[in-house]
């Protein structure tokens, strides 16, 4: 796996993690949820962006455990950590990686400093990455990971 991952391990951000097919039907349904209710008609903007991002933060943390491995605790930086994660995991585009982490900047203002920050576009925008996140992870799972998804029947 890669080097960074690695090495965040050795300074504590990460660590080792053996994940279970139920642990990661479990977080994909979450992530299905997630970019369902972000959809919901009625919905302000900032709302819409919360719901979209954290999808794609599920998603995230699906394909790190995937890999491994499990953001350490209550890391201060953990949302920008999974972020950062997708880079290593599933070889996102930087221009995906550097979008989510400006996306969770805008979460965190309209969630914790000023409500009505975030447009319709930008909504938009960050449901259309969430959607891209989980399409990238889940074909890298099934090209990876078979064994730890769920098959029906």
């Amino acid at each position: 796996m890669s080097a960074t991952l690695d090495a965040w391990v050795s300074s504590g951000a990460l660590q080792r993690h053996g994940p279970s097919p139920q642990e990661i039907a479990d977080l994909l349904a979450l992530v299905e949820r997630d970019l369902a209710d972000s959809g919901t008609p009625g919905l302000s903007p900032d709302w819409r962006l919360a719901i979209a991002h954290n999808a794609a933060v599920l998603a995230a943390r699906a394909a790190l455990a995937a890999a491994g491995f499990r953001v350490s605790g209550r890391e201060k930086d953990s949302y920008s950590r999974l972020a950062e994660s997708l880079r290593h995991t599933v070889e996102a585009p930087a221009a995906e990686v550097d979008l989510l982490q400006r996306m969770n900047k805008k979460r965190h203002v309209s969630d914790c400093e000023a409500a009505g920050t975030v447009s319709e576009s930008e909504a938009e925008e960050m449901y259309g990455l969430a959607e891209r996140i989980r399409g990238r992870v889940r074909e890298w799972l099934r090209t990876y990971h078979r064994q730890l998804l769920r098959t029906p029947g």
